[in-house]
């Protein structure tokens, strides 16, 4: 874990992985949870019984935006800043879903700083590089870049 007093310490550590959080299984009830937030209850999803006959291996998949979603809390254990002011989710680029998650598997993610921009208001863009491992394959199960802007 890296500890920091505020999110702009992390500026000189562009091109740097910060770390990597526990292994954290996806399980039937995070699925269930998760379809109920959404309204996506497509059978594959949440359907078990019909997963093991109609599904390749025999299990539930869990969503794409529900393997995204974890991304806050991994990143909690990867990066504990301890005068967190505001810093908003300006977005999510270049969102890839690599391989499914099915019900069972466990995620590690790893992130990275890949760019920090002060803009000409003072403003800071920091962007992390976010890679959602699969345990047992070479490919993740999901890749992205988070960004984050820090006020002036």
């Amino acid at each position: 874990m890296i500890e920091v007093d505020t999110l702009h310490e992390l500026l000189p550590m562009v091109g740097r992985t910060l770390g990597a959080s526990r292994w954290h299984r996806v399980d039937q009830a995070l699925i269930d949870r998760f379809a109920d937030v959404t309204g996506d209850h497509a059978w594959y999803h949440v359907d078990a019984p019909r997963a093991a006959a109609e599904m390749p291996d025999g299990r539930t998949i869990a969503h794409g935006l529900l393997t995204l979603s974890l991304v806050p809390a991994l990143t909690a254990e990867i990066v504990r800043v301890r005068r967190h002011g505001r810093a908003l989710v300006a977005g999510y680029d270049r969102v890839r879903f690599v391989e499914p998650v099915r019900c069972g598997d466990r995620l590690q993610l790893t992130l990275a700083v890949e760019a920090a921009t002060t803009d000409d208001k003072g403003r800071v863009t920091l962007v992390y590089g976010c890679t959602m491992a699969l345990e047992g394959s070479t490919r993740p199960a999901m890749v992205a870049l988070l960004r984050l802007v820090l006020p002036a």
